[in-house]
């Protein structure tokens, strides 16, 4: 098989012929069919996430289908159409598991960092890290909604919003694009926050109600004029932002932070405790939630704004995605 790989931290990507590899007990093998690129890749291609082994494959949103399963394997038959995520499966038995969330397992394995990714003809994978992927929802539709769009759905709904309130979704990018469309299809009165008069027209094709451009005013201010926000979903890594959204918060409203940044956010005590506001931060899901996710977008429309390249061209690809010039995922597919 053909696979793009990492030899080195901070290397250039290379392809490289390799055994096609057999799943062990628990495991399945998927003939990969599009894996998107995501800015989580950069942990992988430069070194940024400690222990990881090299050579190693990229790729966390992989669309494909099964084509062996390992001893032990009940729940997956070759031929299944399937996805795998961040998520790459969960020990079972440390104190989160024991609770059912797996999310938390303290020895979670990380697709692409603990074991090899998508940016191949075919990958294994542990049985429990995998989702089903609906008829309706093409291959490279899908590969960016296991990582995108389980995060921005996923968050979502776990949020604490109800239908009919105001929820704020901050950016309109990679991650924003989509929980614009979640947040409109979930039922919320859904504002876009952007930089530019110039995305107002996207955002409302999204499904935005209203857009505040950041560039004409405090989006705070715009917010509280609109009644505040329950919720507000950060999904641009800008803590310097994110930061001055606080006080665009109703009353009970939580600002829920999925941006990775490392940079820290700046807010009072005050702003906090007088409308009992709060800030939380939440991670992507299992496998069982990628089907959630997945089932919700097939069935509301829900679609990623994508670009795709074939495998041969992964490092234009990364390239592409990495300066910020795509719109809005980058994908690559196998056929």
């Amino acid at each position: 098989m053909r696979v793009v790989q990492v030899g080195k931290p901070g290397g250039d990507f290379e392809m490289v012929d390799r055994p096609t590899p057999e799943p062990g007990r628990g495991q399945v093998r998927i003939k990969v069919e599009a894996c998107g690129i995501c800015h989580s890749d950069l942990l992988v291609k430069e070194g940024y996430w400690p222990g990881i082994e090299y050579p190693r494959v990229p790729g966390h949103e992989i669309a494909g289908r099964i084509e062996a399963v390992g001893s032990d394997v009940t729940q997956w038959k070759p031929g299944q159409r399937v996805g795998v995520g961040w998520h790459g499966g969960h020990c079972f038995v440390c104190d989160p598991c024991r609770r059912g969330e797996f999310i938390l397992c303290r020895f979670e394995k990380i697709t692409a960092i603990s074991f090899d990714g998508g940016y191949g003809e075919y990958m294994v994978a542990p049985a429990e890290a995998v989702a089903a992927l609906p008829d309706g929802l093409k291959a490279e539709e899908a590969a960016p909604l296991l990582c995108a769009g389980i995060t921005t759905f996923n968050s979502l709904r776990h949020s604490g919003a109800t239908a009919g309130q105001l929820v704020a979704v901050q950016g309109i990018g990679g991650l924003g694009h989509l929980g614009i469309q979640y947040a409109r299809q979930m039922g919320f009165r859904t504002v876009a926050i952007g930089r530019g008069a110039d995305k107002k027209g996207l955002a409302q094709k999204l499904g935005a109600h209203e857009y505040i451009d950041t560039e004409a005013g405090a989006p705070a201010e715009a917010l509280q004029k609109l009644g505040g926000a329950s919720v507000i979903l950060a999904t641009a890594p800008d803590s310097k932002s994110i930061s001055a959204l606080v006080d665009g918060l109703a009353s009970d409203g939580k600002l829920l932070v999925i941006g990775a940044s490392q940079d820290s956010l700046t807010v009072t005590p005050l702003q906090l405790i007088g409308q009992r506001r709060t800030i939380a931060g939440w991670p992507s899901g299992t496998a069982k939630d990628s089907e959630d996710t997945l089932q919700f977008s097939a069935m509301m429309g829900v679609r990623p704004m994508i670009e795709t390249y074939p495998l041969a061209k992964a490092a234009e690809a990364y390239e592409r995605m990495i300066s910020g010039k795509a719109r809005f995922r980058v994908v690559l597919t196998t056929s």
